[in-house]
């Protein structure tokens, strides 16, 4: 068993909003995990063995990303 951090694993219901409203109008999201802060553009959340993750793409180069929400150190949604 692995103890962990207070980290964003589960998300509250403003903050499940804010990301489906993000996943909708394609906007920015900022994620720090494990010290590296992504910049992102979400396109849907998705379950990767048994725990959430956003599916996204970096913004300049298109390339794919999977990030476990339970990695997730911090999110928020970048003002346009």
């Amino acid at each position: 068993m692995r103890l962990r951090s207070h980290r964003v694993g589960q998300l509250t219901v403003r903050q499940y909003d804010a990301l489906e409203r993000a996943i909708v109008d394609a906007r920015r999201v900022a994620i720090l995990r494990r010290g590296t802060e992504f910049i992102v553009i979400p396109e849907r959340l998705v379950t990767v063995d048994r725990a959430e993750a956003i599916l996204a793409r970096h913004p300049t180069t298109g390339a794919r990303l999977t990030i476990r929400l339970d990695e997730v150190d911090a999110l928020d949604v970048v003002p346009r």
